[in-house]
């Protein structure tokens, strides 16, 4: 009766049989073997592969990085315009020379235009700040990389998303040295003197560190909170509710929220708002 092969044993008949190929196909003529990589490697349909391929390793670094930030395009925005930038340039190589006329660089220069439109849905305002430019420059960038691999510009395009991952990812170490703060617009509706409560909210944020760079005053006499039902036109001028238009400048590391619910905690106002 045979005893039974062990695990072992069989890796290590395995690997000598893989030892056992690899040797027999060195001892092949280097020609041969040279000669079938070349054949390989200048095959068209393996070069669009390898450059699809390529490009979605490449764009979706960055679109990853996007991801970890939480942006509105990630990994598989980023993937497809990598991959629609590739077959752009394909397309525009081979109408050329299948019918001989034409420019092949005209649909690659119109493919930069429409990214516009895609670039252009990841802005979003947010009150007093813009959000999602780094993710429309990251979109351009992609489509311009996905122009390099398609060209044939490997080594430009590799080097591209290593650059510009780097920048992604760690240039917030420069930015913020050089800025700390943050900017917000917010509408504080009160009641009593304008002088008063522009004094007390000029306290309130000089204790806080928070720069004032802009003030506009409004009335809002249409605004009335739940216990103010009794508001008749024979009010007086002090019962009025009026707002002050702050745009404010404050660290990064200071918690908003926070500070409307201070802002709300203090006399005579009736309202606080971020726009």
């Amino acid at each position: 009766m045979t005893k039974p092969l062990k695990l072992q044993e069989i890796y290590h008949y395995f690997t000598l049989s893989i030892i056992y190929v690899i040797i027999n196909i060195l001892l092949l003529k280097e020609d041969r073997i040279l000669e079938s990589l070349i054949q390989i490697f200048d095959n068209y349909y393996f070069q669009t592969i390898l450059k699809i391929v390529l490009i979605i390793i490449l764009s979706g670094i960055i679109g990853l990085e996007r991801d970890s930030w939480n942006k509105p395009a990630g990994f598989r925005t980023h993937a497809l315009v990598g991959i629609s930038s590739v077959l752009v340039v394909l397309c525009g190589e081979y109408f050329f020379k299948t019918y001989g006329t034409g420019d092949p660089t005209r649909i690659p220069a119109q493919l930069l235009s429409g990214i516009g439109f895609i670039g252009a849905g990841t802005i979003l305002r947010d009150g007093f700040n813009v959000k999602g430019l780094t993710t429309a420059a990251s979109l351009l960038a992609v489509t311009c990389i996905g122009l390099c691999i398609g060209a044939g510009f490997y080594f430009i395009g590799i080097t591209a998303t290593v650059i510009s991952y780097l920048v992604l990812s760690y240039s917030y170490l420069l930015t913020d040295r050089l800025d700390h703060f943050v900017s917000c617009e917010i509408n504080i509706s009160y009641k009593g003197s304008k002088e008063k409560a522009i004094k007390d909210l000029e306290l309130f944020f000089n204790s806080k560190n928070i720069l004032i760079k802009k003030l506009e005053l409004s009335n809002d006499n249409s605004s009335k909170t739940n216990d103010e039902s009794n508001y008749d036109d024979n009010a007086t001028t002090s019962d009025k509710i009026k707002t002050l238009n702050f745009h404010i400048k404050y660290e990064h590391n200071i918690n908003l929220s926070s500070i409307i619910s201070s802002i709300a905690s203090l006399d005579n106002i009736t309202k606080v708002e971020e726009i």
